[in-house]
């Protein structure tokens, strides 16, 4: 399945989605910051993300319960793909080039990214 870029509005709604594996509408607005948005506009997002097949329900009677058909790490792979390619010409170390001198990058930091791709080495 292909994953469709959400909005900022949809990936609120989904965080809320993954975090409580299982919501109703007004359970999702109860954990939305203030000010919160209307109920008919949760719905209404929760319906887009329904078309875009990331988010499933079951039905009980006209009451409909939440649930997400993908899971946060499928959706933040799929994000830092999107920023790969449209940002970095699809190159990791340009995406490592633009981290290490625009976010002053300290010794401690790049010797904890390389502990973490030796441990991925040894656990392929």
């Amino acid at each position: 399945m292909e994953i469709r870029n959400l909005t900022r509005a949809e990936e609120e709604v989904m965080r809320i989605l993954w975090q409580l594996k299982k919501a109703f509408v007004k359970d999702i607005l109860a954990e939305m910051p203030e000010p919160k948005p209307a109920y008919n506009t949760v719905s209404t997002i929760i319906r887009i993300l329904e078309k875009k097949e990331v988010v499933g329900y079951n039905a009980y009677g006209k009451t409909h319960e939440y649930f997400p058909m993908i899971s946060e790490e499928e959706y933040k792979r799929h994000e830092m793909k999107q920023l790969m390619v449209n940002y970095f010409d699809n190159s990791l170390p340009n995406l490592v080039s633009f981290f290490v001198k625009d976010n002053d990058l300290n010794t401690k930091d790049l010797d904890e990214i390389m502990r973490l791709i030796d441990q991925q080495k040894k656990d392929k």
